[in-house]
Formats: structure tokens, C-alpha cells, sequence
């Protein structure tokens, strides 16, 4: 599997190494800066796995941390961090990192714990959502198959996609920034009537009535909020 990594540092030179060795045993490794990380923080949503370098003076992966859980998101985080901050390391794991490492980091080490928690975590995303019954439906998201009234009806990735982001934010208004972000992936939402014509799609095989929906409801102005 093509694992993507986020690199959030300080600096491109020291990290280098860490970045060249991840890539070359075949991680897909982006990388942002703490101001892009502040300006943008959407974009951390779509990676398996995030690594901090963390810098008294610089990045503060304390902060980060907090901000990532905070908006729900459950990707292993791995904190590097001076040897000369080993009192910050309860701090650390406190904010909601899964692991610590010292610099300088053994690479093979690094690899090793990656591996580990990519491993955990794709265990537990496994116990998640499969399946899901409302008004005489039923989804199973990993045949991507719609059962309605008897009938099967197939669904594209996209619209099993969208469904299970709606079914897990199930009662919640959300914008289509989000879903661009969640769905989608996109760093930064487009302009773009993607989600317009996708929600159309998919109203179009569960909605017993498209025109008048009961289930995808449209919130003005805000974005869509799933009722089944």
C-alpha cells in the first residue's frame, strides 16, 4: 500500500535526510512549514500518517498536536524532539502524540515505529462503519453496494465515499469546503460544483423522490446534512 506521510518542520536542510530515507523505502512524503501548517490546517486531513519535527524556538509540536485532535483528526502522529527536550516528552504524548523519538533519529528506528503504528491504526479503522440500514436501505461499504427495496443498486468510489462521510457525520451540517477536504482531498477547496453534481448523483439512487429529498437535505447557505 502507498503510504502518504505529512512532514510538518522547521527546516528543509536538517529534515532532508529523514525525507530521502522515507521516500526511497516507498512512503509518499509531503511536507509543510509551521505557517502553512497555521494558515491551512485542513490540509493534514488525508495523510496516514504525521511526523512533527519539534523546536524549542520553531515548531511547536505541542500546539499541533492539540490542534489536530482537537479537529478530529486520528492519523499516528510521531513527535521528533531534541535530546535536550526529554522533559517536554509527558507534554507530548499528553497533547496526543503516539510516539517520541530523539534526534538524532535512528532511520531504520523511525521506519520501524511507522510501520507499527500504520499497522495499529489500519486495524482499527477496520472496526469501523461496513454496513448501514435506514428506510428499507442498506449500504455495505466494502462491496460499495446499495441495497434498496430489494433492489441492488452499485455505487461509484465517490459516492460510497460521500456516503460514509454522511452516515458517520450522520445529523450534522457539512459545508462543502469539508466534504472537498474529506472526500475529495483537495488541500485547498476549489471553486467547483463537484459536490453539487456528485450529491445529485448519489440523491438519485437512495432518494425516493431526488427533487424533494429526505435524506441528503439541503442546509442554505451552509452545506448538506444527512437524515437517514
Amino acid at each position: 500500500m502507498d503510504y502518504h506521510l505529512l512532514l510538518i518542520r522547521d527546516d528543509v536542510y536538517t529534515m532532508r535526510p529523514v525525507m530521502e530515507t522515507l521516500r526511497g523505502r516507498g512512503y509518499t512524503v509531503a511536507t509543510a512549514s509551521k505557517f502553512e501548517f497555521v494558515t491551512d490546517p485542513g490540509f493534514a486531513d488525508n495523510f496516514d500518517l504525521i511526523v512533527i519535527d519539534h523546536s524549542e524556538y520553531g515548531i511547536n509540536a505541542m500546539d499541533i498536536c492539540a490542534e489536530l485532535r482537537q479537529r478530529d483528526i486520528e492519523s499516528p502522529i510521531v513527535v521528533l524532539a531534541g535530546r535536550d527536550q526529554v522533559r517536554q516528552r509527558v507534554a507530548i504524548f499528553k497533547a496526543g502524540a503516539d510516539d517520541c523519538l530523539f534526534k538524532p533519529v535512528d532511520l531504520d528506528e523511525l521506519q520501524v515505529r511507522i510501520e507499527a503504528l500504520l499497522i495499529r491504526y489500519a486495524r482499527r479503522k477496520k472496526q469501523e462503519i461496513s454496513s448501514y440500514e435506514f428506510a428499507g436501505r442498506r449500504v455495505d461499504f466494502g462491496r460499495s453496494e446499495l441495497v434498496c427495496n430489494g433492489s441492488k443498486v452499485e455505487l461509484s468510489e465517490r459516492e460510497i465515499r460521500l456516503l460514509r462521510y454522511f452516515v458517520q457525520n450522520r445529523g450534522k451540517t457539512i459545508s462543502r469546503s469539508a466534504l472537498l477536504q474529506h472526500v475529495w482531498g483537495y488541500r485547498h477547496a476549489p471553486f467547483t460544483r463537484t459536490v453539487d453534481v456528485h450529491i445529485l448523483r448519489l440523491r438519485n439512487k437512495i432518494e425516493d423522490n431526488p427533487k424533494d429529498p429526505q435524506f441528503i437535505v439541503t442546509v442554505p447557505g451552509l452545506g448538506y446534512r444527512f437524515d437517514g
